[in-house]
């Protein structure tokens, strides 16, 4: 780290800060003081894109005050920086939230948001604890703050709602949540807060239908529905909980017959607290706890153990007797010696079995290891608009169906985010190795097509060379939206869209037009509105394979990833070699594997 004086005109607040957002943090109680002597403290900054450009890290509230205080006319000069060196996000958020968080003044809300955004870089509660010295079970209840619906936290942010109510909502469900706030939002209604809030979570509610793990019609016990027939209760409370019971009682049968350690029922009047445990996999002893509430509602949390429990599997004791293996009968080193010579007669034999490799190395990108470890893409976007008409699209509606066909096809559940991104666990690597033994040729390749799409990080030049290859025709999975229109700012690219849809008289005629009358005529060529003509399967230059620009600026992601592609293209492609008079030895699929 080094300081030195920064002209304000190359800063910006880096959305790694703490405090960063759209509007102004407020300054009142420090301006009287820039004003007068101006920035003392110096603000933490890193370079930006532009080596002349810097982000600030941390002391947004003091370049604001000195922003408005130049605004009346006073100018202090550069503003004292120290710059950290180049790193990842995840330093910057710390460096961000340890002066910040020394305010005392970040609420429980703040803290949960840039937790989580530690989290998504890859920090570990522990590691959260030990950076900013605040005990693990504050840090994991920081983030069970993840489980409120969004209202209810900013309820709480703009101080609507006290800290005791906040955390009793922690426990409810989410259809628990939506019924406190339908009665918060009506003020004829009596809304229960704090100690009363908890009585009314778990104190005796009616019991909705929609609760019953069993066969309601079947069962003969007896409902009635609310006035407007959108919900129905249960007119027996006795008959529900005498059927629910044996209903979970199959559950935790099938859960033990399908090879879980334990079962554990909650009881209403107890909490499955979801930060006191830590996920283990069925092969390491996890358990399952099923949730019961009183009002009939039922929650499965499978793969848990408590943490105590979680200490001891790292130490390689046994779950339950709290004693430690009795001492192998081979020194360290012979088992060094043992492993090493097995290894090396395993590899040599596999280069003679490609089918086995095959699968071998799909379960690696599947589960991981101490030595291969592949991370999913994770589609981040802050912006939530952009989500939804990524999630809404044709590809990742697609993708979704081929994601859950695998799962199912590797025995997981169809609950889980992705195929790829396991925990490096051998049984779990060996187990999936045994289930691809099993499956034929084209189920593996059915599996390895999921696998690396899930893995292909997105506008990288992979996805540029893959497309190309393929010839995807955009027009067939991409139509323009309205967060597309809202996402483009550049006049001059509007004008060449303009031309490209609608020719180039209507763009020379609407040049000096605002950009919201260019996209309405873009928008009305695409949907055949107000007399404009429909223009068919129109895809802008830079989604389309192969991509390109619009403007000779440049700057575009896909059109870079490109040139990635064409440069790596060889001059003169030699022709292909012929097949090795081995091939022939091998039978017809492990012939096209191999290939």
């Amino acid at each position: 780290m080094k300081l030195d004086f920064i002209d304000r005109g190359k800063l910006s607040v880096s959305k790694t800060n703490m405090r960063y957002t759209r509007k102004a943090p407020d300054v009142s109680d420090i301006l009287p003081t820039v004003r007068k002597r101006g920035i003392i403290v110096p603000l933490l900054v890193r370079p930006n894109c532009s080596p002349e450009a810097f982000e600030i890290v941390a002391g947004a509230r003091r370049w604001t005050a000195d922003g408005i205080i130049f605004g009346e006319g006073i100018d202090h000069g550069p503003l004292p920086c120290a710059i950290l060196e180049e790193g990842d996000d995840a330093d910057a958020i710390e460096a961000s939230m340890i002066e910040n968080m020394a305010r005392l003044d970040a609420d429980e809300v703040t803290q949960w948001e840039n937790f989580v955004r530690l989290v998504k870089e890859g920090r570990t509660p522990d590691d959260i604890s030990a950076t900013f010295g605040l005990p693990e079970l504050m840090v994991r209840r920081v983030l069970a703050l993840g489980n409120l619906l969004p209202r209810i936290r900013d309820l709480y942010r703009r101080e609507k709602i006290d800290a005791a109510t906040v955390r009793h909502l922690t426990l409810a469900s989410k259809s628990q949540q939506k019924a406190w706030l339908a009665l918060y939002d009506d003020p004829d209604n009596y809304t229960p807060t704090g100690h009363q809030l908890k009585a009314w979570l778990f104190g005796g509610q009616s019991i909705k239908a929609e609760h019953a793990l069993f066969d309601v019609e079947g069962s003969g016990v007896q409902t009635i529905a609310d006035l407007f027939g959108d919900d129905r209760y249960f007119v027996d409370a006795d008959a529900f909980w005498t059927a629910q019971n044996a209903a979970i009682d199959a559950k935790r049968d099938a859960y033990i017959e399908d090879g879980w350690s334990d079962v554990v029922i909650v009881p209403p009047t107890e909490h499955f607290q979801s930060w006191e445990y830590e996920k283990a996999g069925k092969r390491k002893g996890g358990r399952v706890y099923i949730a019961v509430r009183s009002s009939g509602e039922v929650s499965f949390h499978e793969g848990y153990v408590t943490r105590k429990e979680a200490r001891r599997i790292e130490k390689g004791e046994a779950i339950g007797t709290g004693q430690k293996p009795a001492r192998p009968e081979v020194t360290s080193t012979m088992q060094t010696y043992i492993d090493l010579h097995r290894h090396a007669a395993v590899r040599a034999a596999l280069t003679g079995h490609p089918k086995i490799a095959l699968r071998l190395l799909v379960a690696h990108v599947i589960v991981g290891s101490h030595l291969f470890r592949v991370t999913p893409e994770a589609q981040t976007t802050r912006n939530d608009e952009v989500r939804e008409s990524l999630e809404t699209s044709r590809g990742e509606t697609e993708f979704d169906e081929k994601r859950r066909a695998v799962l199912a096809l590797l025995g997981f559940s169809g609950e889980e985010p992705t195929v790829t991104g396991g925990n490096g666990d051998d049984y779990g690597l060996a187990g999936v190795f045994l289930r691809l033994l099993e499956l034929p040729d084209r189920a593996v390749m059915d599996v390895i097509t999921v696998v690396i799409g899930e893995t292909l990080a997105a506008g990288s030049a992979a996805v540029e060379a893959v497309g190309s290859e393929i010839g995807i025709d955009m027009a067939e999975w991409w139509q323009a939206d309205a967060v597309f229109f809202e996402l483009i700012r550049d006049k001059e690219v509007l004008r060449r869209i303009v031309a490209e849809v609608a020719g180039e008289a209507v763009a020379s005629a609407n040049a000096g037009e605002k950009a919201k009358t260019l996209k309405k005529i873009v928008r009305d060529h695409l949907d055949g509105a107000d007399g404009r003509a429909k223009v068919e399967r129109w895809v802008p230059k830079w989604m389309a394979f192969p991509p390109a620009a619009y403007t000779a600026r440049g700057g575009v992601g896909t059109v870079s990833a490109h040139a990635k592609v064409e440069a790596a293209r060889p001059i003169d492609p030699e022709p292909q070699p012929p097949a090795t008079p081995g091939a022939a030895i091998l039978p017809e699929d492990e012939q096209r594997l191999a290939a």
